[in-house]
């Protein structure tokens, strides 16, 4: 079993929604983007125990828990890895627009895992949300490759109000709307 799947089945054990991604997601959605790591965004602050991850470490995974201050925009992260395995990172957000693009994610395979994996309006976002030259990049890369770039527009125009106002602004840059 690859540490993909066992991170999936810990998850899915502790009840908590999670989805694919970064670039993975990217790639499954049509827009590849190299990356040495799996995201996972989830919004249950349970998995920021070590208990969580006992089975894993049974197994020789390493698992590095890392608690976002007050200043920082996560919950915090979880570093899943082991030897001769992608690592695995299990990002953890907060609040109900993150618990949107969740409840919207659709299950893909993925590495031979069945795992759920956030839509194009959903990782746009993320991308918008965390904010940096790389996010911003892969934004005009899905509004490039996607099939509706109008729909995707559309799309993340009728959310995007509900993040913090940084993420509009960021928005009407890259689509160079008023």
């Amino acid at each position: 079993m690859t540490l993909l799947a066992e991170v999936v089945a810990c998850l899915q054990r502790g009840g908590s929604p999670f989805a694919m991604i970064g670039a993975t997601a990217m790639a499954v959605i049509g827009a590849s983007r190299s990356t040495q790591d799996l995201d996972l965004l989830t919004t249950d602050r349970a998995v920021l125990k070590a208990a969580f991850w006992s089975s894993l470490e049974a197994r020789n995974a390493t698992v590095e828990i890392r608690w976002g201050d007050i200043q920082d925009p996560l919950a915090g992260v979880v570093r899943v890895a082991r030897e001769g395995d992608r690592p695995v990172d299990v990002i953890v957000g907060e609040g109900p627009w993150q618990e949107r693009i969740l409840a919207d994610a659709s299950s893909r395979r993925v590495a031979d895992v069945d795992v759920p994996v956030v839509d194009e309006v959903g990782l746009v976002l993320l991308k918008l949300y965390a904010g940096g030259p790389q996010d911003r990049w892969d934004i005009e890369q899905l509004l490039t490759q996607t099939a509706d770039r109008d729909e995707l527009e559309r799309g993340v125009g009728a959310r995007v109000a509900g993040l913090p106002s940084r993420c509009g602004s960021l928005w009407r840059r890259i689509t160079r709307s008023p």
